[in-house]
């Protein structure tokens, strides 16, 4: 059982503890940064959106008629830009993993509280650089910044949004090493380690990802700055370097990046799994050491990204294989939340309406993610929209639905109001059909032979672009009212209770929202992960 006494309620809570806004700037307090985090992310996610829509009706015609090339060529780069190093990486690490883990453990905070806020000004000034390249014209290379393209031929600003990543990444490490020794060291009394919650599992796996493969891409890219800017020679032909070399540096850590973004969302999936369907996860330790498989086969597959880069066809068949493999782990997960909803008492929430959708979207990734595994299909699909298509249905599909999953499971918990279950229902039905009209086309467009960061097409292509558009039209609005509700729920939402789904764990025995402390006493945990008494099983209205 789990023992933690009900804090005195009119202890103040996280949010009425001081209103200033030089109190928020300065908070040490891991649940006000990880706030400041969700405000910040979402700007650049809004962003981010507005580049995706300049592409979607660009491409509704076949002419480069809306955008001229260059600047197309600099809209897209700045889209995956935003997404990938200010969106989709730290959003649920820096949001939920900040609020949320010091709970889940029975903490008062992360072990450096300092560290804590020096990283999301680091993030700040990361985003700041990108956010000035992005105001002075952007830069034109993609978002992988292939050399000697970046470093001797872009028209953009190079210097200024490499250095923005690079110092970006730091925040990420930051992140990473405060989780970890947070997670080793401050657990409550009782908490083994496998009774954590499987949220905590993924995020471990995730910050030791974070730790050993950000080094790696913040100085490829620092090299990149110091080559365009002081003629070094490293990835150059022209003064003796290797481009390739940088293709094996960027993907040793871009491909693990794939599991920064989507191991914290498995982890928020296995989290609202288990709640609404009232069971311990089946094959708990599966779905824990998983988590640890993935974080270490992602280090070995990056060689994939390399079929047509001058490597050797040996070097192609073990990264392949490896490829394959590092299926696996995944798929656990997917068929052990199966078998853990399967004669469970499933209720159709928000949340687990989210979960369904990153289930469905992330297997669809997962399985075309096979048809680039192999070498003879990649060497076709390289390039195309089907890469365009697989790489949004594991990151936008898994990594936004979790995202999304995770705010609406616990905003009772951090805001202690309810939102309007009608609207946040529609908006999820919303994301999932039009995330789906918005990229499976093109698979079918990319199989054809559309190849990416193209703005000028063969009209045969046409029908598959428009729907594309379509899809993207509605996807925006999917992704926009759950914003206006939120915002409207923090006056007018219903006030939540400390436990409104009937969930266990430490987060859920404190008050809604927590305490400044977040506990009065520090919790004693005296029984496994997700024991479900009479009364959490009982169905809450």
């Amino acid at each position: 059982m789990i023992t933690a006494p009900s804090p005195v309620l009119t202890k103040k809570n996280y949010l009425n503890e001081a209103h200033s806004l030089k109190s928020w700037l300065l908070t040490k307090d891991h649940k006000r940064i990880g706030i400041l985090y969700l405000i910040s992310v979402t700007f650049f996610f809004m962003l981010g959106g507005l580049y995706a829509a300049m592409i979607r009706l660009e491409l509704m015609t076949p002419a480069g008629d809306l955008l001229e090339s260059n600047t197309y060529n600099k809209v897209f780069t700045m889209h995956g830009v935003l997404m990938v190093f200010l969106f989709l990486i730290p959003s649920i690490p820096a949001v939920l993993g900040n609020f949320l883990l010091p709970l889940m453990i029975g903490a008062k905070d992360v072990a450096f509280p300092r560290l804590n806020l020096l990283s999301y000004y680091v993030y700040l000034a990361g985003g700041l650089f990108i956010f000035t390249s992005l105001i002075l014209g952007g830069v034109d290379t993609g978002w992988t910044f292939y050399t000697p393209f970046s470093t001797s031929y872009s028209n953009g600003y190079v210097l200024t949004t490499g250095l923005g990543i690079f110092i970006a990444g730091f925040s990420s490490i930051l992140t990473g090493l405060n989780f970890i020794v947070t997670i080793h060291r401050m657990r409550a009394p009782g908490l083994t380690w496998f009774r954590l919650p499987l949220f905590v599992w993924a995020h471990y796996a995730t910050s030791m990802i974070q730790i050993l493969g950000t080094p790696v891409v913040a100085v490829t890219l620092f090299l990149v700055v110091l080559e365009r800017g002081l003629h070094i020679g490293f990835f150059d032909p022209a003064y003796g370097g290797d481009p390739v070399l940088f293709q094996h540096m960027f993907w040793f850590y871009s491909h693990p990046a794939v599991y920064i973004m989507i191991l914290p969302s498995m982890g928020v999936v296995s989290e609202i799994i288990s709640t609404f369907s009232s069971k311990k996860p089946f094959g708990y330790t599966f779905i824990a050491f998983s988590s640890l498989a993935i974080a270490v086969f992602g280090f070995l597959v990056w060689g994939h990204h390399l079929y047509v880069a001058s490597q050797s066809v040996y070097a192609g068949m073990v990264f392949s294989i490896l490829t394959y493999i590092v299926a696996i782990p995944s798929a656990i997960k997917i068929f052990n939340w199966l078998a853990t909803m399967y004669k469970g008492s499933v209720r159709i929430t928000t949340p687990m309406l989210y979960a369904f959708g990153f289930m469905g979207l992330f297997t669809i990734g997962g399985l075309t993610g096979l048809f680039l595994a192999s070498i003879g299909l990649d060497v076709h699909l390289t390039d195309t929209y089907f890469v365009v298509a697989h790489f949004h249905y594991v990151m936008v599909g898994g990594a936004i639905m979790g995202f999304l999953g995770g705010i609406h499971f616990w905003w009772p918990k951090i805001t202690g109001r309810m939102y309007p279950e009608g609207w946040s229902k529609l908006s999820a039905i919303m994301v999932f059909c039009g995330f789906n009209l918005t990229f499976f086309p093109q698979f079918l467009v990319g199989y054809m032979g559309m190849p990416r960061r193209y703005h000028v097409y063969p009209p045969e292509f046409q029908v598959f672009n428009v729907l594309s558009t379509a899809g993207a039209g509605l996807l925006g609005v999917g992704y926009f009212v759950p914003f206006i509700y939120l915002l409207w729920s923090l006056k007018y939402g219903k006030l939540a209770g400390d436990n409104p789904w009937g969930a266990t764990g430490l987060e859920w025995k404190t008050s809604s929202p927590p305490i400044h402390q977040n506990f009065e006493v520090t919790p004693v945990v005296t029984q496994e992960a997700y024991t479900y008494t009479t009364e959490e099983v009982a169905h809450i209205g």
